[in-house]
């Protein structure tokens, strides 16, 4: 009888023994595979900070290159700059536009006759022409706000040598604004109009394959004879300021720039004219360069 418990004894204890070493078993693989998990978890952690960290690095390097760009564009490069070519041949006199009534709120806005045009083609003849002669003109007004100018415009920007009038008559008709400055300008007042120049928004040209420009040109006048310190000019149009301070210079940009009610040949470009005759401003108002 005794030897019958002692048997059921040790069979009783190696049941428990392997109820044990299976539970230690599975216990031990739970922990191994929390322990798996835990690793691949933190191995797919790493992955995706390596990954974002390098999306993170080409975002920063396009940003940069972006950037890097838009500084280029933005940077007065006179080594580069080509003044558009002047005309040669007869000289046309032009007939003194009369005045009209200034049709915006700008105070001090001087308003020319501009004609019927693009009407039947009569403006009169106190009217702006807008004939196309090969030769230098003798303008009524300083600096010009249109009449007759050559058959060919310019690149629009930024110059810091005097450009020819009848170019920049060209593209005031296609709807630039010009701005003039006296030559003794001071250094200081002449940035703040290419800081002016920098800010205005690009405008897409119409029908030219996606080309966009600013509609400015600056430059200085080439003699002593400009009316005022600063002078902004469209077509039939013109302000003339003391300082770049002025706020009217803004709105001025903001009335006529690119403005079908005050561009005669509104949606036609200011730039893409072959460097010879066109020029290469020292800061370009383009999104593409001149040909």
């Amino acid at each position: 009888m005794a030897t019958q418990s002692r048997n059921q004894s040790k069979s009783q204890s190696k049941n428990q023994s392997k109820k044990q070493r299976a539970t230690d078993r599975r216990a031990t693989v739970e922990r191994l595979q929390r322990e798996q998990k835990a690793r691949e978890r933190r191995r797919a952690l790493v992955g995706g900070s390596v990954v974002v960290v390098i999306l993170l690095v080409i975002a920063g390097g396009v940003f940069f290159s972006l950037r890097q760009d838009h500084k280029k564009s933005d940077t007065l490069n006179t080594g580069q700059q080509v003044v558009p070519s002047s005309p040669s041949g007869a000289t046309t006199t032009q007939v003194k536009p009369s005045l009209v009534k200034n049709p915006t709120d700008i105070k001090g806005v001087i308003a020319y006759n501009t004609g019927d045009y693009p009407g039947p083609g009569t403006p009169g003849r106190d009217a702006l022409s807008h004939d196309h002669v090969n030769g230098p003109v003798k303008y009524a007004v300083t600096p010009p706000v249109g009449g007759p100018h050559n058959p060919v415009w310019m690149n629009a920007g930024v110059y810091t040598k005097p450009i020819p009038s009848e170019r920049a008559v060209h593209n005031l008709e296609h709807g630039a604004v010009w701005i003039t400055y006296r030559p003794g300008l001071s250094s200081a007042d002449v940035t703040q109009l290419v800081d002016l120049f920098k800010k205005q928004s690009m405008i897409a040209e119409p029908g030219d394959g996606g080309r966009s420009n600013r509609f400015m040109d600056l430059s200085p006048w080439s003699g002593n004879d400009l009316p005022a310190p600063i002078v902004i000019s469209s077509w039939g149009y013109q302000l003339r300021v003391q300082s770049p301070d002025d706020p009217r210079l803004q709105q001025f940009i903001d009335t006529f720039r690119h403005n079908p009610k005050y561009s005669p040949e509104y949606g036609a470009a200011v730039d893409g004219v072959p460097v010879q005759t066109g020029g290469s401003p020292a800061l370009n108002g383009s999104s593409e360069p001149n040909l």
